[in-house]
């Protein structure tokens, strides 16, 4: 009886001893669910960003005639363009959270904006009127803002986030300098998640900044106009589209023909020569110019005669035919009538020293003298740059 209990026993201990052993060994291997590495950034964006199905930025098409890109070599990655999307859309990037670049460059204007100077940090304002950015990548000028103060859009991209009255990380007056924004920009989960993605580690810096903010703006493009139909099936621009009015042909022609001036400046033949700066296909400024003749500042006062630089012609309009916004540096043109008004008659300001060449034949401003037909007929031609795309694709949207 004592053997058999102790037999009982032993196995009760060894069963005992199995199920605990069990137990422990079934709690080690019991497998655990990793972190989403992804948490901040669904949590932030929900659907607009997925890093593992990234909208494409890198590998659009674009038509074979267009061969003019400053990028110097720089290539537009899928990656870092949904960073410098967030980055763009982003108020963090101003010191009081109210600005972002989005805040001046509008989708809905072709990254213009409609007020003559764009709202700042404080009550502050932008000193000129704000560029569209549409096509930026696609000229010959490598140079940024409208007086070509930056070398290369990367430089330009970090500009306006130190400029006191723009998004105020000035480090002037008290206020925070561009160091203080990577700081915190480093302290946002949804930027330590971004920039591991893209870069391997969560490392904010002024390259990696300008690197991502360049891509993103590089990938704003527009090919799919009217013009761009017409352009598609004729051997070049001096053919007649087929798909183009009368009016839109004649328009073109009077665009692409120089003018020819007899000795005080006044058009004696050929057309309105806008080609000469804003050369066809890509309708980018000629990269060394002049000044167009206007030379005020945004606030009406003083002279500029710094600015030589322009966007491309292309969705100076929308679709409908709408201005996106006003014209030129100072914000002080508001059609495209006004425009050619302006280059049609253009009078020799004093204190301009640096009115471009080709707006001085024989040292007088042009005067083209165009008649309302043919000033009809260059804006009909002139709308037909618009796209349609640039204002709803969502990979150029706010992705808050």
């Amino acid at each position: 009886m004592n053997k058999k209990k102790s037999i009982v026993i032993s196995l009760l201990i060894l069963s005992a001893f199995a199920f605990q052993y069990c137990s422990k060994s079934s709690d080690a291997i019991t497998p655990v669910t990793p972190a989403d590495p992804y948490a901040a950034i669904k949590a932030t964006f929900g659907t607009n960003i997925d890093p593992n199905n990234l909208a494409n930025y890198g590998n659009q098409g674009k038509p074979n005639y267009i061969v003019k890109d400053n990028a110097g070599g720089a290539a537009i990655s899928n990656a870092k363009a949904t960073l410098g999307r967030v980055l763009f859309y982003d108020k963090n990037l101003s010191f009081d959270n109210s600005i972002s670049c989005g805040s001046c460059h509008k989708q809905q204007f072709a990254f213009g904006d409609n007020v003559i100077a764009s709202p700042g940090v404080a009550g502050g304002s932008t000193a000129r009127h704000s560029m569209r950015l549409i096509n930026a990548r696609f000229a010959v000028e490598q140079k940024f803002f409208w007086d070509e103060r930056a070398a290369t859009l990367e430089i330009q991209t970090t500009k306006p986030v130190q400029d006191h009255a723009e998004m105020g990380f000035s480090g002037q007056s008290g206020r925070p300098g561009l160091t203080n924004l990577l700081v915190k920009l480093q302290g946002i989960n949804y930027y330590n998640e971004l920039f591991k993605f893209v870069y391997g580690d969560a490392n904010v810096t002024e390259p990696r900044l300008q690197e991502c903010l360049a891509s993103f703006v590089r990938s704003i493009q527009s090919f799919d106009s009217k013009y761009d139909a017409g352009r598609a099936v004729v051997a070049n621009d001096g053919h007649p589209f087929p798909n183009f009015t009368p009016e839109e042909n004649q328009g073109k022609q009077i665009f692409l023909t120089p003018p020819t001036f007899d000795a005080t400046g006044n058009r004696i033949g050929g057309g309105a020569g806008c080609n000469g700066c804003h050369n066809a296909p890509e309708f980018d400024i000629a990269p060394v110019s002049g000044n167009n003749g206007i030379i005020g500042t945004i606030a009406g006062t003083g002279i500029d005669i710094t600015v030589t630089r322009a966007p491309s012609l292309r969705d100076v309009t929308n679709k409908a035919g709408a201005e996106n916004g006003p014209l030129m540096h100072t914000g002080n043109l508001g059609t495209l009538q006004n425009a050619v008004g302006h280059y049609n008659i253009i009078n020799l300001a004093p204190g301009n020293t640096n009115l471009d060449p080709k707006l001085r034949p024989n040292g007088f401003g042009q005067h083209l003298n165009l008649t309302a037909q043919e000033m009809n007929s260059l804006i009909a031609f002139i709308k037909t740059l618009s796209g349609t795309n640039v204002y709803t694709d969502k990979k150029w949207s706010s992705p808050f």
